[in-house]
């Protein structure tokens, strides 16, 4: 399933483009078949509930895209838009009902939530076998131990399209920019059981460009528009940017991720574009993650915690 491409606007450039839409489009293929034949077996879809507290505009746009991408897959989508100013234990009782609701296979709880409600509390109360996101504390461990059976989507994306590029990982030095618990904890858990030696770099390593210099494989995650640059990069690395950054260049307001593409295209081997990379392959995944969550349910394969 290889989708790189090579860079048009960089002729010199041996860096090559993982398209991360187009290998997106292929996994929701797969998932649609898979969810038909769900559906012909059981009599309906697999279900995906999303929980959305308040009018965050990105928050809104997320939760639009991940329920039209859920229709396209065949997955049935439940939308539970809420005000802002709704109350932690009403939100509880909702995610309550979702875990009893026969039609729902998946739970997302779009992040993040207002100040007055604990997330971490709202992520322990979904069903671990509906927890989609992979952010619940049992699906952690499990992750930790190698077992997990719904990884975090946007760690799983990266993970799809790091091994359709190199194939095998054994033996590769991995760095991961950014220590998040949604991005580069579980990277670095699915890293190393790739046999990868994984290194986590962060806002207090020291000399930090040079511990990216030693990877094979860079992923970076860390919040801050176009961080990292060519002095960080290894010659012939593939790079995965995770970040995706909202700037002004010459007045007109443009996406960018953590990485600097102009000056990173021309050290990487490959590496994925902001927009256009690993944001559909996270939706994606999301899906994927709603199919197997419903197969495990309904098969009663599901671990009962």
């Amino acid at each position: 399933m290889t989708t790189t491409q090579p860079l048009d606007n960089a002729p010199n450039a041996e860096a090559s483009i993982i398209d991360g839409k187009a290998f997106a489009e292929i996994l929701r293929k797969n998932v649609a078949v898979g969810a038909r034949a769900f559906r012909e077996k059981r009599g309906r879809a697999p279900g995906l509930a999303v929980v959305l507290v308040g009018s965050d505009p990105a928050s809104q746009v997320y939760v639009k895209t991940k329920m039209k991408k859920a229709l396209e897959s065949g997955i049935d989508s439940f939308p539970h838009l809420l005000e802002s100013d709704t109350s932690e234990a009403d939100l509880l009782n909702l995610i309550d009902k979702l875990n009893n609701d026969r039609y729902v296979h998946g739970i997302l709880v779009q992040l993040p939530l207002p100040a007055h409600i604990d997330e971490s509390k709202v992520i322990a109360a979904i069903n671990p076998a509906k927890d989609v996101d992979g952010f619940h504390p049992i699906n952690v461990g499990l992750l930790g131990q190698g077992k997990a059976k719904l990884i975090p989507c946007t760690p799983l994306g990266c993970l799809m399209m790091l091994k359709d590029q190199i194939g095998d990982l054994s033996g590769k030095k991995a760095v991961i920019v950014g220590r998040s618990n949604i991005v580069g904890k579980p990277m670095a858990s699915l890293l190393l059981q790739e046999n990868c030696t994984v290194t986590i770099v962060h806002s207090r390593t020291r000399d930090l460009i040079t511990e990216c210099r030693q990877a094979d494989i860079l992923v970076v995650a860390i919040g801050r528009a176009e961080f990292i640059d060519a002095r960080a990069i290894k010659p012939g690395a593939v790079v995965i940017d995770v970040g995706i950054n909202r700037v002004e260049k010459s007045g007109v307001s443009v996406l960018v991720g953590d990485v600097d593409f102009d000056s990173a295209k021309d050290i990487a081997a490959a590496m994925t574009p902001v927009p256009g990379g690993v944001g559909p392959m996270t939706v994606a995944c999301l899906m994927k993650n709603t199919l197997a969550a419903a197969e495990a349910i309904e098969s009663n394969t599901a671990a009962r915690y």
